[in-house]
């Protein structure tokens, strides 16, 4: 099937729309950091140092300090959070694949047991006759096939004729009809 859309209109559509997805990716980021400076503004107060003796310098570090240690209690609290949501999430992960059945299975190794071993093993002390399975095995005779398939020498040309056009057809139907209906 060929398509609709030429590979220049699709290059062209391509291009229109990488375009736009650039665009609209410079429009994100503007927005992102327009956003931080305005949460920043109304967070942050603006630091204004100049004409201040040294104790109000020291009480204004102290200050900071103390907004610092809250911030980063804060923190701390909020990656304890993460890290039990993790744990739990990942906990609940291997409940629903133990719920599901589906288990890594182990490698297995190949054990030969033979047959009178694996009887004993699933009927315990019942089993008492030893089988031997390859005894069982039905055996085949060269002769026997030979003597089953009787060979016909004859003209092939007669046999060519004889089926050729619509009557050897119809002998051709019959011939395989005829075995089944018995």
């Amino acid at each position: 099937r060929k398509s609709k859309i030429t590979a220049s209109r699709k290059l062209l559509l391509k291009s229109l729309m990488l375009a736009k997805a650039k665009e609209e990716w410079d429009q994100e980021i503007v927005d992102k950091q327009a956003e931080k400076e305005r949460y920043l503004s109304e967070r942050v107060s603006p630091l204004h140092t100049s004409g201040l003796s040294l104790s109000q310098l020291q009480e204004l570090c102290r200050e900071l300090h103390e907004k610092v240690e809250i911030v980063d209690e804060e923190r701390y609290d909020i990656e304890a959070k993460c890290n039990h949501n993790t744990r739990e999430i990942k906990d609940l992960k291997i409940k629903v694949l133990d719920l599901r059945g589906k288990f890594k299975r182990p490698p297995l190794r190949r054990v030969r047991v033979s047959a009178d071993a694996m009887l004993r093993a699933l009927l315990g002390s019942k089993h008492k006759v030893s089988m031997d399975l390859r005894a069982n095995l039905k055996s085949v005779k060269k002769e026997d096939t030979e003597k089953e398939r009787p060979v016909e020498v004859g003209d092939w040309r007669k046999n060519v004729e004889a089926m050729s056009g619509m009557e050897g057809r119809k002998k051709m139907f019959d011939a395989a009809k005829s075995p089944t209906g018995q």
